[in-house]
């Protein structure tokens, strides 16, 4: 008589040569899967519906929204200063960059972009380096890192984190800045702040190559990222992409170059290119922009009306009472000064009619502000061209036909922010 091992033992190998029997018939049926929204390698709540045929995707629908606040609709209730604090939310890896994006729309409804104080100018080109070596370090750590490079991670933040020491001595804040004011920025560049800036400069080159000797020929590295989520020139205009996922797909194509604004046409600084469009091509391309941007703050910091401690005393904000709020002690000793501030501060500048667009080559691509007014302190509509959001709309063309760990690779790669995306 068998045992009670013997029939369970029995009864097993049924059950798995049944399911070997069974096992040509469930060929080529197809998974779904939810990659996201919680989900440590979509950088925030993205959502990804895959369906796979065993490890192969073969469809892919990207679901947003998660994060969406309405920032859009937020601005028609919010004079033109009171919105800047709005846009640190949007890229909140770059949010000097959003802020000085926002003022230089708003400042070209107004026609006043080309009398800002030189000063100013170069400041806010400073900032929007900076902001572009903070984002593609934290874009080429967290990348790194989700394909198995921890190393990489400690020192790209390493870096960053002297970036945001700068911006506290700057702003005030670490994270949410809040710099800019229209016509100009909320304060000059505090004493010694150059000086510390130029030795991050020197700090931060020899961390890049740093990077570079780990990742750039490491077997792994390479093929994890090469011939991976490639976009062909063509497929990156039809989508619109911009910044260096356009530029990693051969298409020559910043708007720092094409369409200059602030001080960038005065500045000597080459626009890195891929040839390929992969995944190792939109490394690459970040890689050499962050020694770009690095060039770029130096021949600002050398150039900066005024010097290091403004002993000329120029000026940061347009001179205009009406648009910028007038100095403290004015504001305390003239009747006029006091109203052009409590105008300026209950109801906003007044605003002409018209309507503008603006775009600005941020570290994520181009972030674009339309502007419709019809006069006032508040502008009628505002819509944001989030580069985020057009970037990830390639994923349903580019993701078929990948691995399904290939996934974690091509999103590092796009580097976006759901905060962004979703407004």
């Amino acid at each position: 008589m068998a045992t009670t091992q013997e029939i369970e033992f029995g009864e097993s190998a049924a059950r798995a040569q049944r399911a070997a029997d069974e096992l040509p018939e469930l060929q080529g049926e197809k998974m779904v899967l939810n990659m996201g929204p919680s989900h440590p390698s979509t950088h925030g709540v993205l959502r990804i519906i895959l369906e796979l045929d065993g490890e192969t995707i073969t469809k892919a629908t990207p679901d947003v929204g998660y994060l969406h606040r309405g920032d859009e609709k937020i601005a028609e209730n919010m004079t033109w200063n009171q919105f800047v604090p709005y846009t640190d939310r949007l890229d909140y890896l770059a949010p000097m960059a959003n802020n000085v994006a926002y003022a230089l729309a708003v400042e070209k409804l107004f026609g006043i972009q080309d009398k800002l104080p030189p000063r100013c100018q170069y400041i806010r080109t400073i900032c929007c380096e900076l902001s572009r070596i903070s984002s593609h370090l934290l874009g080429v750590g967290c990348f790194a890192m989700d394909v198995g490079a921890m190393t990489v991670f400690l020192l790209t933040f390493t870096e960053r984190e002297k970036i945001y020491n700068l911006q506290e001595a700057l702003t005030g804040a670490r994270l949410t800045t809040s710099y800019t004011r229209i016509g100009g920025v909320s304060r000059d560049l505090p004493p010694g702040w150059v000086d510390q800036c130029r030795k991050f400069l020197r700090e931060v080159v020899v961390n890049i190559a740093e990077v570079e000797t780990l990742l750039t020929r490491n077997k792994i590295w390479v093929d994890r990222t090469r011939d991976v989520g490639v976009i062909p020139k063509d497929v990156a205009i039809d989508y619109g992409l911009s910044g260096p996922n356009l530029r990693a797909s051969g298409v020559d194509h910043d708007l720092r170059k094409k369409q200059p604004y602030l001080i960038y046409q005065e500045l000597d600084f080459d626009v890195p290119l891929g040839s390929v469009g992969d995944c190792y091509d939109r490394y690459l391309v970040r890689m050499e922009e962050m020694r770009q941007s690095v060039k770029l703050v130096h021949q600002c910091l050398d150039k900066l009306p005024g010097g290091a401690d403004n002993a000329a005393k120029e000026p940061v904000c347009i001179q205009d009472g009406k648009i910028t709020l007038p100095p403290k002690g004015k504001v305390l000793s003239s009747m006029e000064e006091l109203i052009h501030q409590f105008m300026i501060v209950t109801t906003g500048v007044n605003a002409p009619v018209g309507e503008v667009y603006f775009g600005h080559e941020n570290p994520k691509g181009e972030l674009g502000f339309y502007i419709n007014s019809r006069g006032g302190g508040t502008p009628y509509r505002l819509k944001i061209r989030a580069p985020s959001f057009v970037n990830l709309s390639v994923l349903p063309h580019i993701l078929p036909g990948h691995l399904m760990s290939d996934t974690v690779s091509i999103l590092g790669s796009l580097d976006f922010v759901m905060g962004e995306c979703d407004r």
